[in-house]
């Protein structure tokens, strides 16, 4: 039997002020909705987060368990958690181009002699307020 592979690996920021286990939410949100998990994927083993991350199996189950309730993926027992449906639509062909102009602004951001905190404050702040903005 072949092993599956998956395609996401978890990682935590205790800065954050988001749960642990919130956090493996929106990652595997982000990742179906960024077409990086398709349906069929098998997402980490509990153990396996558990080992990478060192935090307690519960969090992981209860990420998995609400994963599993919101219909994104499937326990199998004694086979592991499977993707049951995406979240991506027809706006992934526009990823592409919208990262390569992301990636510059970062480029020239990290040039202007901002840090990992500072970018990420100014993206944060910029899209809250355009987003109030269109509310308005």
């Amino acid at each position: 039997m072949n092993e599956v592979t998956s395609m996401i690996e978890f990682h935590l920021d205790g800065r954050s002020g988001v749960s642990p286990y919130q956090q493996i939410v929106q990652q595997v949100r982000n990742a179906l909705r960024l077409g990086l998990l398709r349906e069929g994927d098998q997402l980490p083993t509990v153990k396996d987060v558990v080992a990478a991350l060192a935090i307690n199996p519960n969090t992981v189950l209860k990420a998995y368990r609400e994963l599993e309730h919101e219909g994104l993926v499937q326990a199998r027992p004694g086979r592991g958690t499977f993707v049951t449906r995406t979240l991506t639509d027809n706006t992934l062909a526009a990823h592409g181009p919208l990262r390569q102009d992301l990636r510059r602004w970062l480029t020239k951001a990290r040039k202007a002699g901002l840090d990992d905190e500072s970018i990420e404050a100014l993206f944060l702040t910029t899209f809250r307020s355009a987003a109030q903005e269109d509310i308005a």
